[in-house]
């Protein structure tokens, strides 16, 4: 993991959601994440995970628009071939005012030791599809990941789907055969896993035989919004429905105008909302997943890579459709319908806060630097050095990587791509961003560009522009 700090600096800042903005049926969900060692074999590939209550992918967390959550994460981890300490991050979740349950270990908080526990007290004032994950190292890798859905009350959509529910959800995850904190190798990632079912190349040809695939089931006639959320730990994935088109109305927690597409590709830490029309014929239909070489196996044969569509009253088959992409999604397409106008001025260069991110890579070390500076993990979290008087970003460890913004101010991020490794995503916590330019086009939206969190900055020659607004303070995590 690569990544930089920015301690947002002022004494006061607004909220994400003012109190009368919030449902006033809002209810407290009290939930226990149990995360154990335990063998599991989703591509028929047995090996040691990290799960939350020993499941893969770890139970779905649902709820609406401003509920509290009192969320008991406790340790009972035992393997000691792997990693043991944990935190949980909640991904997209801005955490307005509880910077501390973050969850981002040695930023917000100290890793939870075996036979600990540590209590995540919040609120979420925004709706929309998220995600949960291990931010201690690579763990995220051995399975500690699972959504989050939070259903808006208000949501502008309602009327155009039937069915938004725990069977609309799909989760999509590279499977690593091998432990963290091992690391990651060209071609580690052996199998997607789709709702935490896939088959492996590697497997298949050993054993002979076939592991189960994730079914969706369908009433014809029906409309449904599918929740699309990459729990992958490196690979993205050129996502499809075969024979039916999607349309978006949700990035990473934010809605969009409505885009019509038949494949889209889907990189770590993002999350689609698709509505779905399930008026084609009776039968089972491919649903794919397919990696980019060479972050995983590409590829169909045996149903690798793959899940299914059944409508009720088809056969319990595998399906046999084909299917070839006209409508891919181009990102420059998607618009975001609340906020639209990002903030600062309309040209490059036009925010209060101008930041370039250079990643680079050192084959000598094996270490990723930004801006020349390779992050490290400091001894002390980072939340708890400012709480013990020190506001001075120079004087924050990892020193390089601290970058002090000024409150309630416009920043735009210049992030250059990098060939190694990439294209991969940034995340940036606490906040939501417009993404003004993707890696992959020379377009710059200043009007009503795509808002999210996570962005792919494409290679080398690439360069991706994103703005935000500092109305969230604490130290908060901008990474691979």
């Amino acid at each position: 993991m690569s990544g930089i700090f920015f301690r947002l600096w002022a004494l006061v800042f607004s909220s994400v959601d003012t109190q009368a903005d919030i449902d006033t049926q809002a209810v407290t969900i009290t939930t226990r994440l149990n995360i154990v060692n335990k063998l599991i074999e989703p591509d028929l590939y047995p090996r040691s995970a990290v799960l939350a209550n020993g499941t893969f992918p770890g139970p779905t967390i649902f709820g609406n628009k401003g509920d509290h959550f009192i969320i008991n994460v406790t340790n009972s981890l035992t393997d000691e071939r792997m990693l043991r300490a944990t935190t949980i991050h909640w991904h997209g979740i801005f955490q307005n005012q509880t910077n501390w349950a973050d969850g981002a270990a040695m930023v917000t908080q100290c890793p939870i030791v075996p036979d600990d526990f540590f209590v995540y007290d919040f609120n979420i004032n925004q709706a929309g599809t998220y995600w949960y994950h291990s931010h201690y190292s690579t763990q995220y890798c051995d399975g500690l990941r699972g959504a989050i859905v939070i259903y808006d009350p208000n949501d502008p959509y309602i009327d155009e789907y039937d069915v938004d529910d725990e069977s609309t959800l799909i989760t999509l995850a590279d499977w690593i055969h091998t432990a963290s904190p091992t690391p990651l190798l060209s071609n580690d990632s052996l199998t997607t896993l789709i709702n935490g079912h896939g088959r492996s190349l590697q497997v298949e040809v050993t054993l002979n035989t076939l592991s189960p695939l994730a079914v969706i089931s369908v009433q014809p006639g029906k409309r449904y919004r599918f929740r699309v959320a990459s729990l992958a730990c490196d690979a993205p994935f050129d996502f499809t429905i075969h024979g039916h088109k999607m349309t978006i109305i949700e990035t990473d927690g934010e809605y969009t105008t409505r885009l019509v597409v038949d494949s889209l590709w889907i990189y770590a830490g993002q999350r689609y909302s698709v509505i779905v029309h399930a008026n084609q014929t009776i039968g089972n239909y491919w649903i794919r997943a397919d990696p980019l070489f060479p972050r995983g196996y590409p590829g169909f044969d045996n149903g690798r890579n793959s899940a299914i569509l059944r409508y009720a009253g088809a056969p319990e088959a595998d399906p046999e459709t084909t299917d070839n992409s006209t409508q891919p999604l181009n990102e420059d397409d998607l618009n975001s319908i609340e906020s639209p106008q990002p903030p600062g001025k309309p040209e490059l260069g036009g925010a209060d806060s101008v930041i370039k991110i250079k990643p680079t890579w050192d084959p000598k070390t094996s270490l990723f630097s930004i801006n020349e500076n390779p992050y490290t993990s400091p001894s002390v979290p980072v939340l708890l050095q400012i709480l013990n008087g020190t506001f001075d970003a120079d004087q924050l460890m990892p020193s390089g990587s601290v970058y002090k913004l000024k409150g309630n101010s416009s920043v735009e991020l210049q992030i250059h791509g990098i060939s190694t490794g990439g294209p991969h995503p940034f995340h940036l916590h606490g906040h939501s961003f417009w993404v003004i330019k993707n890696a992959l086009s020379d377009k710059y939206n200043w009007v009503n560009p795509a808002r999210r969190d996570t962005v792919p900055t494409g290679f080398d020659t690439n360069l991706t522009v994103i703005r935000f607004f500092t109305d969230n303070s604490g130290p908060w995590f901008f990474h691979w």
